[in-house]
């Protein structure tokens, strides 16, 4: 059976393939995420979930690779993962009260055939207005550290989004849908071949991850 090989480190997205069932395997891809030129958001994660997914998939044979990237976008600016602890507050002060947009790009790859497909979720994200302590006591956390935008969805910082348009896996770091989407356009039949039948699945809700509870209508 085909297996689905996952370019990424992040276990936000190794989580949501647990949750849908899907057999996989991490491989991070270890490529750079800075680019020599400037490019718009859409255009950025693009490229480098491309990079990702050509990495890795050098070095399979007749599996799926999946490359994925996130980035947060306020007023047309891409907001990275922060520095150290002031930055993330400043990061969160400017998020405050407003709407800004998630985008992550995936690229599949199967190294079977050689096809290549890549398809981009923008979600919009409306932050509610934050008090100095909401950000200081978020950010004593320590759970920004490492996140795009220094915040978590799926973390605590949940209690400050106010809405959400689109997909809220996105906002996590993995559109479930699109992905669904690619993967059956890819293989050219339903991706639940992929998932073994009376394969068990790990209920997220109820052992205490937030990765598969949206807060949000979908549009």
């Amino acid at each position: 059976m085909q297996k689905l090989i996952l370019a990424s480190a992040s276990p936000r997205r190794a989580d949501l393939l647990r949750m849908l069932g899907l057999p996989f395997r991490v491989v991070p891809s270890g490529v750079s995420e800075v680019l020599e030129t400037p490019l718009e958001p859409a255009d950025y994660v693009l490229e480098i979930s491309r990079r990702k997914a050509r990495a890795v998939a050098r070095k399979f044979r007749g599996e799926l690779v999946l490359g994925a990237d996130t980035v947060v976008v306020l007023e047309g600016n891409i907001l990275g993962k922060p520095a150290d602890p002031n930055d993330a507050a400043r990061m969160l002060t400017r998020l405050s009260g407003k709407t800004h947009q998630v985008f992550t790009a995936l690229t599949l790859i199967d190294t079977a055939s050689g096809s290549t497909l890549s398809d981009v979720a923008v979600t919009d994200v409306t932050i509610r207005r934050l008090s100095r302590e909401d950000i200081r006591r978020y950010v004593e956390t320590g759970e920004s550290s490492d996140k795009a935008g220094a915040y978590a969805a799926q973390g605590r910082a949940v209690v400050f989004i106010e809405s959400v348009s689109g997909c809220f896996y996105n906002v996590v770091g993995l559109p479930l849908a699109c992905l669904w989407d690619l993967t059956g356009r890819i293989l050219a039949r339903s991706p639940w071949s992929l998932i073994p039948k009376g394969a068990s699945v790990p209920d997220l809700i109820s052992s205490g991850r937030s990765e598969s509870r949206p807060r949000c209508s979908e549009s």
